[in-house]
């Protein structure tokens, strides 16, 4: 994976085939720390002690088709090669919590990539999951809760084709906002 956006988008897959029906994405550069974290908790079905250990490990997967289940374990891997931390905490029926660290300067920290193309893609591919989503760099920040959103739009679904467009480009301000 050559950029941090897509692990998340990996992990935030992971928790919907968990059957999670609500997921929290913060992810926040402090450069004053000189630090990046991105949080993700989730609702679905949670795993036990046992497959917290092995969810960690590459030769594990729970997808029959598959071999492989390197998702977490090559955010493990990218946010200790830049000087990161890496937790996976998890309640059987009590959903999943990853968090992972990064030292923001430093020079294996794989980039972050397009934050706002990585909400538009998650909201666009999950409308049914209530997704908060939240990016913050130093004082400036923007979120995006689709629950709060699916109100608003009452019975218009969130994947209609001008709601989508109006979403990418709120997101794409929103992020731009952040990232000036």
């Amino acid at each position: 994976m050559d950029d941090i956006s897509l692990h998340i988008m990996d992990i935030i897959e992971n928790s919907t085939r968990a059957e999670a029906s609500s997921i929290l994405l913060n992810i926040v550069v402090n450069k004053k720390t000189n630090m990046l974290s991105i949080d993700i908790k989730d609702n679905g079905r949670g795993m036990d002690n046992e497959e917290v250990i092995q969810a960690q490990d590459p030769f594990y997967t729970t997808k029959t088709k598959k071999k492989f289940g390197l998702g977490i374990s090559l955010l493990k891997q990218a946010s200790e090669e830049a000087a990161g931390t890496f937790a996976l905490i998890s309640d059987k029926g009590s959903g999943t919590h990853i968090s992972a660290t990064f030292q923001y300067d430093h020079i294996d920290r794989k980039p972050l990539g397009d934050i706002a193309k990585t909400f538009y893609i998650l909201i666009a591919s999950y409308p049914e999951v209530d997704l908060l989503l939240s990016y913050k760099i130093d004082n400036r920040s923007f979120d995006i809760d689709t629950a709060e959103l699916r109100k608003e739009l009452e019975d218009i679904p969130i994947t209609a084709p001008n709601v989508l467009k109006t979403l990418k480009n709120h997101i794409a301000g929103g992020v731009m906002t952040v990232e000036r």
